[in-house]
Parts: C-alpha cells; sequence; structure tokens
C-alpha cells in the first residue's frame, strides 16, 4: 500500500514500537505465569500464560501488517527486473 512520507513514517515508528512492547509484555507476562520457567506443571497460571501468547501474536501481526506500507519513491522487489533469473 503506497502512502504519503509522513504516513509511511508515522505507522513505521508507532507500530513498531507497540509491537516491540507488545512482544515484551507478552514475554514478561509469560515469565510471571510460569514462575520464571520453574513452576510446575500444576502450578502454571494458564490465563496469564495465554495472555501473554496473545500479547506476542498481537505484537508479530502489528509489525507483519506495518511492513505492507511504502512511501512514494520506494519501489516494490517483485516490479523490478533487475536481476536474472538463471539461479547463479
Amino acid at each position: 500500500m503506497v502512502v504519503p512520507d509522513a504516513v509511511y513514517k508515522r505507522v513505521t515508528v508507532f507500530s513498531t514500537l507497540f509491537a516491540v512492547a507488545a512482544v515484551v509484555g507478552g514475554f514478561l507476562l509469560l515469565d510471571v505465569a510460569t514462575d520464571r520457567a520453574t513452576a510446575e506443571l500444576s502450578e502454571v497460571q494458564p490465563l496469564v500464560a495465554l495472555a501473554g501468547l496473545g500479547l506476542i501474536v498481537v505484537g508479530a501481526v502489528t509489525y507483519a501488517f506495518s511492513t505492507r506500507f511504502r512511501a512514494d519513491g520506494m519501489g516494490n522487489a517483485k516490479d523490478e527486473t533487475d536481476e536474472t533469473s538463471d539461479n547463479g
């Protein structure tokens, strides 16, 4: 999706910031749920662990979605024909 430069910069900065915060928060929740990976299986807090996994997935999806944006001057690699296709 081609957007103006200002929108591209804002989307890139804030989505990356949100994605990193979500992934780090997800790992922190997993750490709490498993008591630093030392808890027995019966002591694991499943709802907190699922919330942590959910945050990690949300962060990954946010980052993956943000990579779909391009600025006006950016090319698309699949549209370029500079490379030969002889594999070697």
